[in-house]
């Protein structure tokens, strides 16, 4: 009974080993066919290579935040480029959680995304500051305080109580029957 046992939880580690690499294999979800959708600062940005031209037009991508359910209700941009590349973008995008949704000018969905936007970017102004005036109050721990002789030799008396005392206990554990 020990062995099969054994084996079956052996069995199962190896059963589920061999999984691993398969899902590994299969890799993350896509956004749809051909488009990439990015984010600097505030600013959204997307790509895709799916559309074709229709009377000059490639396109529409529209930005729709969380209350907003359907392609009309979002912030709408035209998609521009080459037979290689279209693209469109949004700035001063503020901070949350988006979908973009790509329709080509022949009514086509290219594809459908959420993106999250950290806000822009704080820019940060540096500036000298005086120095002090004493210079810096370095020392033993960085203390500003100056102890008298009578304080750091009691310390000092203290630490040396302490490792004694320390010494004699352990002393005292290593002999067994020693009360």
């Amino acid at each position: 009974m020990r062995n099969s046992s054994l084996f079956l939880r052996s069995g199962l580690t190896v059963a589920a080993a061999s999984v691993l690499p398969l899902i590994a294999v299969a890799g993350p979800a896509t956004a749809g066919p051909g488009i990439s959708v990015s984010t600097t600062g505030s600013t959204v940005s997307v790509t895709t290579r799916a559309c074709t031209n229709v009377n000059g037009s490639w396109g529409t991508a529209s930005l729709l935040n969380s209350r907003q359910s359907n392609f009309a209700q979002g912030r709408q941009v035209s998609l521009s480029g080459t037979e290689a590349l279209q693209s469109a973008a949004w700035s001063a995008v503020s901070a949350g959680t988006y979908t973009v949704i790509v329709v080509c000018s022949n009514g086509v969905t290219a594809g459908t995304q959420s993106v999250i936007v950290s806000g822009p970017t704080p820019t940060r102004t540096i500036s000298a500051t005086a120095s002090p005036s004493r210079g810096v109050m370095g020392g033993m721990g960085g203390s500003s305080t100056d102890y008298g002789t009578l304080t750091l030799v009691g310390g000092g008396i203290l630490v040396g109580a302490g490792g004694l005392a320390t010494a004699w206990f352990l002393r005292r554990k290593s002999k067994p029957y020693r009360l």
